[in-house]
């Protein structure tokens, strides 16, 4: 699934994860491939891509989770996430 994370500024990540973990106001969902349709608002906390690399352009962005899993998280204040069709759009802070 083809993921995009956005802030004003720029574009933080563009590209292909097996899923991801985001910060609810009811509490962390993990949205999967073909996950139903969504918008949601966030909060503050951790996008979390599950993914074997978020590429070198992207990386100075993410810190990896831990050596062993292909976890990388993105801090955020608060946000709102759009998935559709395999393609999630994050516009976030």
């Amino acid at each position: 699934m083809n993921i995009k994370i956005l802030t004003p500024e720029y574009v933080v990540f563009e590209g292909e994860v097996d899923s991801v973990l985001l910060p609810g106001k009811s509490g962390e969902f993990h949205i999967m491939k073909n996950h139903a349709a969504i918008v949601s608002s966030l909060i503050g906390g951790k996008v979390k891509l599950f993914t074997s690399s978020v590429g070198e352009a992207y990386a100075k962005n993410f810190t990896k989770e831990n050596e062993k899993d292909s976890v990388f998280s993105y801090p955020i204040k608060s946000g709102v996430v759009e998935f559709n069709h395999d393609k999630g759009i994050i516009l976030c802070e």
